[in-house]
């Protein structure tokens, strides 16, 4: 991999993490228009850090009110409840990700990566998406996010394993639908991603331990610095790009999306 093939790839990775489009729809078209290899999972490892270094930094004052409160319920200390709560929801929505991607993990990468299910999942989650949208959202903030609207975003998460449904997508549409406003709906998804992302990262660095193969360490370290800024900019341009416009410009790019790869890979 050389630098410019890094700096495009995390770029594409950096956008595409927190925007409800799919990552994986993207990352795939992209090699295959430039005529480029896999990136490979050391690749994966640093983009997946710098996404996560950027959501922890953009939401530092959230987050850390969130775990201080979480750990006051923990310990029976006197704790802002919302917080606490949020926190616990954040935790519960995660169990089922993190239990089926350890039990499929194999499955998912070895039949579900193909260009067309990718294309297929791309453009239904992302009709469901503006339906979603239109029928949903009726003002309510990631505060009242009780346990089973935590657990029933939990489950909605998990078909993001589904190469080109989009983590942020389907969980956003979750949240819609359950009645939060897009802008509660895209920052308990923003939030939901630590960690979700932390857990991939782990279990991606770990693989990668495994391997003997050489480090580009160079230009891991740029892929890391250039998906952190750009998933940061990306977060910041979407939350006020909510407060005026609905999904629905997404929705229809995705299908857009979805014609374009069943048109290239058909």
């Amino acid at each position: 991999m050389d630098w410019i093939e890094a700096v495009l790839l995390a770029l594409v990775q950096g956008l595409t993490e927190f925007l409800p489009i799919s990552s994986s729809a993207h990352l795939i078209l992209a090699p295959r228009f430039f005529g480029w290899a896999d990136q490979g999972l050391a690749f994966d490892v640093a983009v997946h850090l710098g996404t996560l270094a950027a959501v922890l930094i953009y939401f530092r004052a959230e987050l850390n009110a969130i775990f201080r409160a979480w750990l006051g319920s923990l310990s029976g200390r006197r704790s802002n409840e919302d917080d606490a709560r949020l926190g616990w929801s954040l935790l519960l929505a995660t169990v089922p990700i993190g239990l089926a991607g350890l039990l499929f993990h194999d499955f998912v990468e070895n039949s579900l990566r193909s260009p067309l299910i990718i294309a297929l999942a791309t453009g239904i989650f992302g009709l469901l998406l503006g339906l979603s949208d239109r029928h949903g959202g009726s003002g309510r903030n990631e505060f009242t996010v009780t346990f089973g609207i935590a657990m029933l975003i939990g489950l909605a998460q998990v078909l993001a394993l589904i190469p080109g449904t989009s983590r942020a997508g389907i969980t956003i549409t979750a949240g819609l639908a359950l009645g939060l406003s897009r802008e509660a709906a895209a920052r308990f998804s923003f939030l939901l991603a630590v960690p979700v992302i932390a857990l991939a990262a782990t279990l991606e660095l770990w693989q990668l331990l495994q391997q003997t193969a050489p480090v580009q360490w160079g230009i891991l370290a740029l892929a890391v610095l250039v998906a952190g800024l750009s998933a940061y900019a990306c977060i910041a341009w979407f939350l006020r790009l909510l407060k005026r416009v609905s999904m629905w410009p997404f929705a229809i790019y995705r299908m857009l999306l979805a014609g374009v790869l069943f048109l290239a890979f058909t």
